[in-house]
């Protein structure tokens, strides 16, 4: 069995029972960063063997699990926080593993978007997750097709990035778009900010950027 298991995007508290237990059980880790998953999995007693699993190694490393899975083997697999496989790797194993009639599960837990998009106040009852726009090349081909896009739009973003987001945004979607802004989920300086794309940007430039961001925004008037 292939256990897909989230971890705590910021407070601990958010592990859930059966994760750790799955943790303890497993024959092996997969772990995005083996050197950020060791303070969590030394806070909740888990001693294994764990092995890195990124996107730079993943293309090789799936012939090597699959045959460990195909041996009995119980494989879990954690990102450094949130769900495997949204907007981190997982989803090429998990791909493969189901084509070779192995057996997947994912847990339910943590992931961010979806407080970020509860916190927001914006319609939740269809919405599009877009996960990290292309940083260069697609970038402007994804803004223009989601002009017209009527559901509220979430989004990933780094610091360093925001404000320029914030500014192609305005462009595409007019600066009296409703939109949040969350940081910081789940951790003591946990903030969300909402209001119009222009009041956002006077908010983020007169506010300290830090941590990562979730950014929902309402989609086209229908």
């Amino acid at each position: 069995m292939l256990y897909l298991v989230p971890t705590p995007i910021g407070n601990l508290e958010d592990m859930t029972f059966r994760a750790i237990r799955l943790l303890k059980e497993a024959d092996l880790i997969l772990a995005e960063d083996t050197r950020t998953s060791a303070p969590l999995l030394k806070h909740f007693g888990i001693e294994k063997r764990v092995f890195a699993h990124h996107q730079h190694n993943e293309h090789k490393a799936v012939s090597e699990i699959l045959k460990f899975l195909k041996e009995g083997k119980q494989i879990a697999l954690i990102s450094d926080a949130g769900t495997p496989a949204i907007s981190d790797p997982g989803f090429l194993l998990v791909r493969e593993a189901i084509k070779e009639g192995l057996e997947v599960q994912c847990l339910p837990g943590a992931t961010a978007f979806v407080p970020a998009l509860v916190n927001s106040g914006l319609p939740n009852d269809r919405f599009c997750f877009e996960g990290f726009l292309p940083v260069k090349k697609g970038r402007q081909t994804r803004m223009k097709q989601l002009v017209a896009e009527t559901r509220t739009m979430i989004f990933y973003e780094s610091p360093h990035r925001i404000l320029k987001t914030i500014d192609e945004f305005i462009h595409y979607f007019g600066e009296e778009r409703e939109a949040s802004i969350s940081r910081e989920l789940s951790k003591l300086y946990e903030e969300t900010a909402r209001g119009t794309l222009a009041m956002l940007k006077l908010h983020f430039e007169n506010n300290p950027i830090k941590g990562e961001f979730v950014f929902c925004v309402a989609g086209a008037a229908q």
